[in-house]
């Protein structure tokens, strides 16, 4: 449930009622917005009456949730979170675009493919240092030495990097380098690894499983929200269908689905969800127009040549091209893309 407070309450009346919260034996969680101060009850709310919360001075309504998932919620959190990665903002408004290799193969090949996407617009480096592949056999990716060389190509650039955190054991090392931790689509329900991540201050970017519903995913991401992390970036990249025309299904109704129900972003990744560079740039402008907070592309400068999934990159001039449409799409939707140095290019 959710205590909303009257108008302009004094610090000391909500430490007061996040005291009685926790006396009761319940889980306080502060939102303070523009014109409403609520405070979130977390825990087992057949055991809360709500009347001795009610009776406290300066509380206005005490509202139940009726969702399962809370701090995700809408009634948690009215308006859209917005939040800063090293000077990029993502939700209300700010695009997050992010593109890199799906995975880190070399110093030389990853910084000619950083310097390209960020002189076409992109504001976020991706580039995987653990690989989870469906073969044992295909490459798994450079580990820590893969994590060093994406950390110096996003100083060299200005750019903020999301790589892939696979197990709750490797948190601590990949968030020396990562200014956002990939959760990826195998471990959406990985429970132990969400919770570690939500231990963090870092940023999450929360992918949706092969199979998830949109409750699926905004409970997952309530794990990382439950223990205190806040920044979560949900990911739409495609759901398994029937259809094998392309390597998933897009479902670009999660976008106004979960933003009606949640607060936090959402971003859709084009290039995992159809697998086919074709279909990429008409994918990517649809999510923009859809309401998606950003989009996620893989881009290689030799496909052919890249040690994963390289059949679904785009090459660095097709994503210039597709960041010079995005950027007159959001122009008419009135969105913003913040350049990777913290400056902002009001489109």
């Amino acid at each position: 449930m959710i205590i909303v407070l009257k108008p302009h309450p004094t610090p000391e009346l909500i430490g007061h009622v996040i005291e009685r919260i926790e006396a009761l034996g319940f889980t306080p969680h502060l939102s303070q917005g523009v014109a409403r101060t609520i405070i979130g009850v977390i825990g087992d709310e057949d055991k809360l009456q709500v009347e001795p919360l009610q009776a406290i001075p300066g509380v206005e309504q005490v509202v139940p949730i009726l969702k399962p998932f809370k701090l995700a919620s809408r009634e948690f959190h009215a308006d859209d979170s917005v939040f800063e990665v090293k000077g990029v903002k993502v939700g209300g408004g700010h695009l997050m675009m992010i593109a890199g290799p799906c995975a880190v193969e070399g110093e030389a090949i990853l910084m000619e493919i950083a310097a390209k996407v960020r002189d076409a617009g992109a504001n976020v480096l991706r580039g995987g240092a653990f690989k989870p592949r469906t073969s044992p056999y295909s490459f798994q990716g450079l580990g820590e030495e893969g994590l060093k060389l994406l950390r110096a190509a996003g100083e060299r650039f200005g750019m903020p990097i999301v790589t892939e955190v696979m197990d709750p054991r490797q948190v601590e090392l990949v968030g020396r380098y990562a200014d956002i931790f990939q959760v990826g689509a195998r471990n959406m329900q990985n429970f132990d690894l969400l919770k570690e991540v939500g231990k963090t201050g870092t940023p999450v970017l929360l992918k949706r499983g092969m199979s998830a519903t949109v409750k699926e995913l905004l409970m997952s991401a309530e794990y990382v929200l439950a223990q205190g992390n806040r920044r979560v970036i949900l990911c739409e990249r495609g759901i398994r269908t029937f259809e094998d025309a392309t390597r998933n299904t897009l479902d670009l109704s999660i976008v106004p689905n979960a933003k009606g129900q949640s607060h936090l972003p959402i971003i859709v990744d084009p290039s995992h969800a159809t697998g086919r560079p074709d279909l990429i740039p008409a994918m990517a402008r649809a999510a923009v127009a859809a309401g998606a907070d950003g989009v996620h592309v893989e881009v290689h400068s030799c496909p052919e040549k890249a040690l994963s999934d390289g059949p679904q990159a785009l090459l660095p001039h097709q994503y210039a091209n597709l960041m010079d449409e995005l950027r007159q799409l959001a122009e008419v939707l009135g969105k913003m893309i913040d350049a990777s140095e913290g400056v902002t290019v009001r489109c």
